[in-house]
């Protein structure tokens, strides 16, 4: 690991005074903005992206709820389901009639399953209804023929996080797991249960999930992308489990046969039998239930989402939960998310802001064409490859032209229980998801909603997502000069295109397969490459904590390449101003939370923390040091052959 002069107090920029731009320039744009930053009491975080969120929210919110008293203002069924939903989940006095009783039907089919054969005839049947089970499938483009969905096979998730919350000596994951605990049996006592059986039921429900820790992977694991692809045969795939009847599990969800199957977590389904077994069955019976109980409480009243809340604040740090409007709006945003995103694009988001950003777009990707064909660490051949996956690049800016055919099978009763209906749209989900596995993979597909402040890479479908509400000062804005917008937008646009050349999407074709373009020299050349930009993020101290170096290596791959894509497109423009490039850059990255949320994303984010984001991919720009004139004197100096690029 490298050692920067201004890493080692960065886990205090979260009360850090301003600073000189040569000592440590987030501080020196962000500084006191983070001294006077109040995080909002029922959200975790304030910055740059929660700042636009916020506005988003604000705006929607205002608007649902006047859709809500006047339906005569909406023209769209599909947003008046929304809002109908907004309403049903905002009339808590409706919601108190129905207390917990909706909820104790599928409880009980759970408690109905008394052996585990009949658990064994039932997989099929609770999956699709949407219960936590110890192994499940879910339907996704074949990674290595992408214009085909196919059978992926998933384990179960833990109470916590992630692993790295049950290390010995981890004092938050104890805590946790006690506040865990002291919630679910509160809400098991709610819904009928005496405190001595419900302390049993959640005890073997923490003694599966214990069982659990050492087999499934961990967030570093999963950010390894390709390591999900592990096809095996159906056939051999039925003999895993000595008494679990994999088969039907799948073949009465698809209705169909398949060839294959792809293992997602190949150490979980070597453990299977480990996991389920006659032993066992009582305490998979108890995680099922505390999971499920847990997992809907929020949608039953609101003693029971002041309930489940705590557990929620504990985890986020956050200092109380979402008053119920703000909290209906969250869900039927969030449910409805394509229907609201289109409605926001449309009047947000006008067509010259779009026509702008697609206009930097394609600048962005000439520029990366450029920097590819100049390249002096790859052969022709993978430049030549590499710039033909530039060109098939799908561009989707602002919101989709179409709404998928799903919300139209959505109907809210508003006379039933909010518990209800969302089990119903549940449904719904999974059966479409299913329906996929007879159809071709539909690449027009957006992955982020139209208000959502964001933006993505899917290397699957060679596409780029840029949704409308991230389009907007400090990231874009007319009156921004174009040093500014290339220093906000500009930079996450390159971002974007630079997964494509990331450690996971660089084993990517044009066209989504999972393949190897690359001659073995370059490739190891690459290798070289990001492995020198693990080495340089890992470890660095944060927040009471240690940057994990492997966990965000695709992340700061994107953000190096992104900048520096973007530092050559703002130098083409007439009013280039390099300082104003880097503050914006700094600006964007501005982030103050909870200790709580911190620790939380150093364990499961695949980003690097935001101060660092903004500091030391500065440092990796050479036109960084001359823009301030920073010397070997300076915080903000990192030694020339530490310096990392790759794009």
């Amino acid at each position: 690991m490298f050692t920067s002069k201004i890493i080692g107090g960065a886990g205090d920029m979260v009360n850090a005074k301003p600073a000189d731009y040569k000592e440590n320039l987030y501080l020196a744009v962000n500084g006191a903005w983070q001294e006077k930053a109040e995080i909002p009491s029922d959200k975790p975080r304030t910055g740059g992206f929660m700042d636009l969120d916020e506005g988003v929210e604000k705006a929607l919110m205002k608007e649902f709820h006047e859709f809500a008293n006047d339906e005569g203002k909406i023209n769209d069924d599909l947003m008046l389901q929304a809002v109908k939903l907004y309403r049903l989940t905002n009339n808590v006095e409706h919601l108190n009639k129905f207390h917990h009783q909706p909820i104790l039907k599928d409880i009980q089919k759970i408690n109905d399953i008394t052996s585990l054969q009949e658990f064994s005839n039932k997989l099929a049947e609770l999956s699709k209804a949407g219960f936590p089970l110890p192994i499940d499938i879910s339907i996704d483009a074949d990674m290595k023929d992408t214009s085909k969905n196919v059978v992926y096979i998933g384990g179960a998730g833990l109470i916590l996080p992630d692993k790295t919350y049950y290390a010995e000596g981890n004092k938050s994951g104890e805590q946790l797991l006690k506040k865990f605990a002291e919630v679910a049996t509160r809400l098991l006592s709610m819904i009928g249960y005496n405190l001595d059986d419900a302390k049993k039921i959640v005890a073997k429900a923490l003694k599966f999930d214990k069982l659990l820790v050492p087999i499934v992977k961990g967030s570093e694991e999963w950010a390894d992308y390709t390591k999900i692809y592990n096809p095996m045969p159906f056939d051999e795939y039925i003999t895993k489990s000595d008494v679990l009847d994999l088969k039907s599990q799948v073949t009465e969800q698809i209705n169909d046969t398949p060839n294959k199957v792809i293992i997602t977590e190949p150490r979980y389904l070597d453990n299977l039998n480990k996991i389920i077994n006659e032993d066992t069955f009582e305490d998979i019976k108890a995680w099922m239930m505390v999971n499920f109980l847990t997992g809907n409480a929020s949608s039953l009243d609101e003693e029971f989402r002041q309930a489940i809340g705590e557990y929620n604040l504990a985890l986020s740090g956050a200092k109380e939960l979402q008053n119920r409007t703000k909290f209906a709006y969250h869900k039927a945003a969030g449910i409805f998310s394509q229907v609201v995103g289109v409605y926001y694009g449309k009047k947000y988001f006008g067509e010259d802001a779009k026509n702008d950003v697609r206009s930097m777009i394609k600048k962005m990707i000439s520029i990366y064409e450029q920097r590819i064909s100049a390249n002096t660490w790859l052969s022709e051949d993978t430049k030549k490859k590499a710039i033909v996956k530039l060109d098939k690049i799908e561009v989707k800016v602002g919101y989709p032209d179409k709404i998928d055919d799903i919300y139209s099978k959505i109907s809210i009763n508003e006379n039933d229980s909010l518990y209800d209906n969302l089990r119903e749209i549940k449904k719904i989900f999974i059966q479409d998801s299913l329906d996929q596995y007879h159809k071709p993979v539909d690449r027009t597909k957006w992955l982020m909603p139209g208000h959502m402040v964001n933006a993505c890479y899917d290397p699957s479908r060679n596409d780029i997502t840029f949704p409308a509400a991230i389009l907007q000062a400090p990231f874009y804005s007319l009156k921004q000069t174009s040093s500014e917008n290339f220093g906000g937008i500009g930079a996450v646009i390159a971002h974007e295109i630079s997964h494509a050349f990331d450690n996971n999407g660089a084993q990517f074709d044009e066209f989504g397969n999972m393949n190897n373009w690359w001659t073995d020299e370059d490739y190891s050349k690459f290798k070289d490459l990001t492995q020198s930009m693990i080495d340089e993020f890992d470890g660095i101290p944060y927040a009471g904590g240690k940057v994990n170096g492997k966990l965000v290596v695709s992340e700061n791959v994107a953000d190096v390449g992104g900048l520096r894509c973007a530092l050559e497109a703002a130098k083409t423009e007439d009013d280039y101003d390099v300082k104003k490039f880097f503050i914006n850059w700094a600006r964007v990255w501005r982030l103050k939370a909870t200790q709580e949320f911190n620790e939380l994303l150093l364990s499961t984010d695949v980003h690097a923390p935001g101060p660092l984001r903004a500091n030391v991919q500065a440092q990796n720009m050479d036109e960084f040091y001359d823009a301030f004139d920073v010397t070997d004197d300076d915080g903000m100096w990192l030694d020339e052959d530490k310096r990392v690029n790759i794009w």
